[in-house]
Order: structure tokens, then sequence, then C-alpha cells
């Protein structure tokens, strides 16, 4: 049996020290940029959203059951006769998740069948319109009377106004589209 001198063992702990320093190292940046990831994703999927409506709409504020009916295309004309246009981006796009789950309370595939039914005989005038993006969605709501839209509240420009959702405006305490 041979036995290792003290200046041998020393420099081999030291060697397993640095090799664990190393990983140690490597391991909390693999775990840093994981947490960056998941937080970038969590945070994207929380947007905050806002009602917007054309400059022409007489409606400044809206109640949720009212919001449920022109979502569901049970409102046909605002109290000045305007009609009632609902413009959105597509169910199935991230951004539009906490809309379905906080005002239609139905998953993805029955809201596009819902938005279906509700456009089907009304080629001219639909009931509810899919943006393809929230400066495509403004300015449709900017262009067209009548017209109300779900939109990323930092979205919003001058060429349209705000609704209040139950007495709450965007950004306030309590208003149902808040992201988080």
């Amino acid at each position: 049996m041979t036995v290792e001198r003290w200046s041998n063992l020393d420099e081999n702990r030291l060697k397993f020290q640095h090799f664990c320093w190393g990983a140690c190292v490597h391991y909390r940046r693999v775990l840093t940029i994981c947490l960056f990831l998941l937080t970038g994703v969590s945070l994207a999927s929380a947007r905050d959203l806002a009602l917007v409506s054309n400059k022409s709409n007489s409606v400044s504020a809206i109640t949720v059951s009212d919001l449920l009916k022109v979502c569901k295309g049970q409102t046909g004309h605002w109290p000045d006769g305007k009609p009632v246009i609902l413009i959105m981006r597509s169910p199935s796009a991230p951004e539009m998740k906490l809309f379905l789950e906080k005002v239609y309370e139905l998953p993805e595939g029955e809201v596009k069948d819902l938005i279906a039914s509700v456009n089907r005989g009304r080629p001219g005038h639909p009931a509810i319109m899919i943006a393809a993006s929230d400066e495509d969605l403004v300015n449709k709501v900017a262009s067209i009377p009548g017209a109300i839209g779900v939109v990323d509240v930092y979205a919003i420009n001058s060429s349209v106004n705000y609704l209040k959702l139950a007495g709450k405006a965007p950004l306030e305490p309590g208003y149902l589209l808040h992201g988080n």
C-alpha cells in the first residue's frame, strides 16, 4: 500500500474545488437564463387590454353584461342607432387569452364557433371582425362608426377613445381586463 504525500493530496483537493466551483457557476448561469425566459413568457401573456371606441360613438362606458351581449352578437345597435361592431384579435392569439377567460368564459374553439355563427347571414356587415394586429384593430375601430375593439392598452392612440368597463378605466385598479 502506498501513501500519498501531503502536498499531492492538497493539490488534488484544490483541483476538485476548482472543478466544483466552475460547475456551480455554469449551473447558476443556466438557471438564471431559464428564469429570465420564463419571466418573459409570463409577462408576454399577461398583457393589459382595453376597450376602445370609434370617436363618433356616444358610448363612453359599458357594463360587463352589456359587453358580453356585444361579444355574443346580441346587441345590434347603440342607443344612437349606429350598428354595433366588435373588432378583436383572433381568439387563438396569445394576447386574447385574458379576454376569452374573463369575458367570454369559453375556450378558444367555442369562441371561434360563436363568431362564425354570429356572422352567418351578415356578409356585408359582420357583428364581429377579426384584426391581424393591434395597429390594424385601432385603424378599423377609428374608421368604422359604431365599432368598438379590444386592444393592448399601449396600442391606443388619439384616433380612438377608450371605454370604461364596469366604471373602471384601463390600468385603474380593479379593471377587468388587467393582465395580472
